[in-house]
């Protein structure tokens, strides 16, 4: 979540109050921006990643594995009295929602394809977390395992004993007022607790998350992890209400908020360049979600889906009642459906489709872009009418439609993290109003302008940046920097061939990928929507340039398929093959690259499983399952174990090479990176 704001959280009831300061004066830094860096020309192609871990404790006793919620401070000394191990080791880490959880990213962006050292850094930055966890073990006299796992989901998340402390339950719980997650899941920093209470009051509910469960023979019709308690009213009164049969009931901003992703940003040459590259990338999220997909269960069910992204996308829905077009769940104490707005802006409520996690929902297009349309943006899009209409007319830099759009539509969301020391600012030099609002718009990506510094002569200052945000992140750093790699060349391509591929479809069918990427086994059992050519000179009507493929086809077309439309130029283009990327195997200094799309290309195709699916035939395989899906304490314990021993290469039970087959497992035993010896 990157660098935290310093100062004192305003609840919602306060927070409310400056809601509208801060968007009007948000817009008025976004104009600042557009004005000083609009025609900022010529930064190259830097980038990094962010790898998200979870803390967690192995206690080989009780047969228990448990997320690590007592040493947090791991944060601050690695930022403090280790801050010089990390700088040279080129690497930094950051804060994120979960007080087990570490962000970690490159200390310094990639200066382009950098080879096998994406790797390597991650690899760095996991070394340096086992360190310390095993320094604090030491010091502590603590026997059981501390170790830092790159797990999307936390299996047992919410079911008893899944932390690390005694009687997490001695006290209430008021920030998130779940049934199952104690508010020591929540960072200790004040936003973070804040967060998660105006979310859930600005709702007027908790919030309500419901997974369908992957049944077995002796699956309960319904989630029984559900108890009655009487410590919040309405809020212990809603679960019953809100959760469905056959679906796993999820009540907590942790529960989406506590995953873990692996993320990727790219500075373009310019806007114009940039805006291209967010609209080509748009179908590529829910494609690449569904092929990253490692996802097992959630709150000790196993469910029939294999992705995290929608338990976000629940877990952070502020959405009142009226604004989701539905009554309250509970009338008496949610009278007109209206949660916490203020009663002088309820006459300006708009019908908001979805959450403000999301997939992407408009294209940006762009001065000069001569293959986009603006009927591809055929969805249900509310905008902040007052905010377009600043954003065209005014004074300082009157943006373009399609990019004002984009921007009056984030502008729909009230600021739900609102400090109080920052609501007066200088909009010609401070960019806090205005990510208050884009950064808390959490889409499958993100346009990130730069600050009002970006001037064209001060390249001290980031430029036009496109975040990649849909991937599940994956069990080994060998796994994450080949999705890395895979991306950049992507996106290398896309800003070196700019003008010669058409990457538009419908957005309403972006919307369905989305959806299909969901379902389990969806790399081998969905058809996505995908382009029919990328040849700009081919000529569709509006709906009519895509089919339905399966992910096989999507990658490996030799017309339209990732790896011809997108690899092959660019690899061509740095001379590393003639025609094909499966040229690298015969190369020594690019056989790593050969094996991470390798490894890519066989999840495609089916030929090895994705995470989700192999941990999920663990779980179902597994002595103590009892076929009523769920995961019990020792399954959980086993299988946690198991992805510690393939996080770290060890296959003396083979596993390494069940999830990834033998030729893979063989070049990566054969092939570690020099200081794994």
């Amino acid at each position: 979540m990157g660098l935290l704001s310093l100062g004192t959280p305003l609840p919602w009831e306060e927070s409310r109050n400056y809601s509208e300061h801060i968007r009007t004066e948000g817009v008025e830094q976004l104009l600042y921006i557009f004005k000083s860096a609009w025609d900022r020309q010529g930064d190259p192609l830097l980038w990094g990643d962010e790898v998200e871990y979870m803390m967690v404790e192995l206690d080989a006793q009780e047969q228990n594995a448990m997320l690590d919620v007592v040493h947090d401070r791991i944060l601050d000394e690695l930022n403090e009295q280790d801050l010089e191990l990390c700088k040279v080791n080129d690497l930094k880490f950051h804060p994120e929602y979960g007080r087990f959880m570490l962000e970690a990213t490159p200390q310094n962006a990639y200066p382009g394809y950098v080879d096998d050292y994406v790797e390597y850094n991650m690899k760095q930055r996991r070394l340096v977390a086992e360190y310390k966890l095993q320094q604090y073990a030491q010091q502590e006299g603590v026997v059981n395992r501390l170790v830092p796992l790159t797990l999307t989901a936390f299996p047992r998340m919410g079911c008893p004993g899944f932390l690390n402390i005694e009687n997490p339950w001695d006290h209430k719980n008021t920030a998130s007022r779940s049934l199952f997650l104690p508010d020591e899941v929540i960072n200790r920093h004040a936003r973070f607790p804040n967060l998660t209470s105006s979310i859930r009051t600005r709702r007027g509910e908790k919030v309500c998350i419901n997974i369908p469960i992957l049944k077995d023979k002796n699956t309960p019709t319904v989630d029984d992890s559900i108890k009655s308690r009487d410590w919040f009213v309405p809020e212990d009164k809603e679960s019953r209400l809100a959760s469905k049969p056959g679906h796993i009931y999820l009540d907590a901003m942790g529960f989406g908020m506590g995953c873990s992703c692996l993320q990727m940003t790219y500075q373009a040459p310019n806007i114009e360049k940039a805006r291209f590259l967010y609209d080509t990338l748009v179908n590529l999220a829910p494609i690449f979600l569904a092929a990253s997909a490692a996802t097992p269960g959630f709150k000790g069910w196993l469910a029939d889906q294999d992705v995290r992204w929608n338990v976000i996308s629940g877990a952070v829905d502020d959405r009142t009642p009226q604004e989701r077009g539905v009554a309250p769940l509970i009338p008496e104490y949610n009278v007109d459906g209206y949660g916490g707005i203020l009663k002088e802006n309820r006459k300006k409520v708009q019908r908001i489709p979805k959450s403000r996690y999301s997939v992407v929902d408009l294209y940006l297009g762009g001065v000069g872009n001569k293959y986009f349309n603006r009927n591809y943006n055929d969805t249900d899009v509310p905008v902040n009418e007052k905010v377009l209409k600043r954003l065209l007319e005014n004074e300082n830099f009157p943006l373009d439609y399609d990019l004002a759009k984009h921007f009056a539509h984030l502008y729909i969301r009230d600021p739900i993290s609102t400090f109080e020391e920052l609501l007066d600012q200088d909009n010609k030099t401070s960019t806090n109003h205005f990510e208050n609002i884009q950064s808390t718009n959490w889409q499958s990506l993100r346009f990130k302008p730069p600050t009002q510094a970006a001037t064209p002569d001060n390249r001290n200052v980031p430029g036009w940046r496109v975040e990649f945000r849909p991937l599940d992140i994956q069990l080994m750093d060998f796994e994450n920097a080949a999705y890395s790699n895979m991306m950049y060349l992507i996106v290398e391509c896309i800003l070196t061939y700019t003008d010669k591929f058409n990457p538009y479809i419908p957005m309403s069918q972006v919307w369905e990928n989305m959806n299909r990427a969901h379902h389990r086994n969806a790399v081998l059992e969905e058809k996505f929507y995908w382009r029919n050519t990328f040849n700009p000179s081919a000529h569709y009507e509006v709906g009519q340039e895509t089919t339905e493929m399966n992910i096989n086809d999507i990658f490996h077309s030799d017309t339209n398929g990732i790896f011809s439309t997108f690899i092959n130029p660019i690899l061509k283009h740095r001379n590393f093959i003639q025609k094909s990327w499966t040229e690298l195997k015969q190369q020594p200094q690019q056989r790593r690259l050969y094996y991470y799309l390798k490894m890519i290309s066989d999840r495609a195709s089916g030929k090895i499983p994705t995470a989700a699916k192999f941990l999920k035939d663990f779980i179902l395989k597994h002595p103590d399952y009892r076929h009523d899906s769920k995961i019990s304490k020792t399954i959980n314990f086993d299988l946690v174990e198991m992805c510690d021993r393939i996080t770290h290469l060890d296959n003396s039970r083979n596993e390494v090479t069940e999830f990834l087959g033998s030729e893979l497992t063989e070049f990566l035993l054969n092939n570690k990176l020099s200081y794994e010896d």
